[in-house]
């Protein structure tokens, strides 16, 4: 709490929170700083016009982040870590037994395989994660085939954007997608071109796409365009049923919305 501070102090103070928190709310601003919700939505407005900030449906701001350097695999996986868990045992419920499944790589699609584990759940799983073929790897029922290419230290992937891609030799019943940003114009994109020249043959290699997200990757617009909304069947995310990504989705796309500490819940 502090009174009497500058409007420059409280903006840079703002942005000091945001590089802790990476998420911030009007609400909270407002009574952290003892002011009104409209002096910190001018103060918001003025971080996003110094592209500092992205502001979001529902009184939010994230942090602008670059589009082309990801974050490490290790942060994210520690950010929204209990959504995340919630997000991957949802995506885990719609795996039907004897399924062929492609798992991306991402710390989101690495929740979903976690969630299988103790299940018995006969699957067929390809994958170019080492993490989720490490994961499922004492899972009787789960045979795991560990596609090959360039290894990407960083998250532990193999990539390949060849014509020499091993997925192009296998048909795949549900895609388990994840992604780093989402946005209702844009679509959805992500760092690395070879990871998106991946999951596009992923999208085209499978008869169903779930593509799976936690709230932090909505307004994000990133170097490497992926897909369009028309190519998604199902949607998993923690995101409020009113944001702009999920208003104006394609007819057939099912949308899972999952609470921290709820059931998942299905609309139409």
């Amino acid at each position: 709490m502090a009174m009497g501070r500058g409007v420059q102090q409280r903006r840079a103070e703002i942005e000091a929170l945001m590089r802790d928190r990476s998420e911030v709310d009007i609400t909270s601003l407002a009574t952290h700083f003892e002011v009104s919700a409209m002096t910190i939505r001018r103060d918001l407005e003025a971080l996003e016009d110094r592209g500092v900030v992205r502001r979001l449906m529902g009184g939010r701001a994230v942090m602008v982040e670059s589009k082309s350097t990801e974050p490490s695999l290790s942060d994210r996986a520690v950010s929204e870590h209990e959504t995340k868990a919630h997000i991957g045992r949802a995506v885990a419920d719609l795996l039907g037994t004897g399924e062929v499944v492609f798992f991306d790589g991402g710390s989101t699609a690495l929740a979903a395989a976690h969630a299988l584990r103790g299940r018995g759940q006969p699957l067929t799983v390809l994958t170019r994660s080492l993490l989720v073929a490490a994961e499922l790897a004492d899972e009787e029922q789960v045979e795991v085939f560990l596609l090959g290419g360039r290894l990407k230290a960083s998250e532990m992937t193999t990539t390949s954007s060849t014509m020499a891609d091993d997925l192009r030799h296998y048909n795949v019943d549900t895609y388990v997608m994840g992604i780093s940003g989402v946005h209702p114009r844009q679509g959805l994109t992500d760092y690395d071109p070879d990871e998106s020249a991946g999951k596009r043959l992923a999208l085209e290699r499978s008869d169903r796409v779930v593509l799976a997200f936690d709230h932090s990757k909505l307004g994000r617009v990133l170097m490497s365009r992926v897909a369009n909304f028309e190519e998604i069947d199902v949607i998993v995310t923690d995101a409020a049923p009113d944001d702009a990504v999920l208003a104006d989705l394609p007819s057939h796309v099912t949308v899972r919305l999952v609470e921290p500490r709820s059931a998942a819940v299905e609309m139409a």
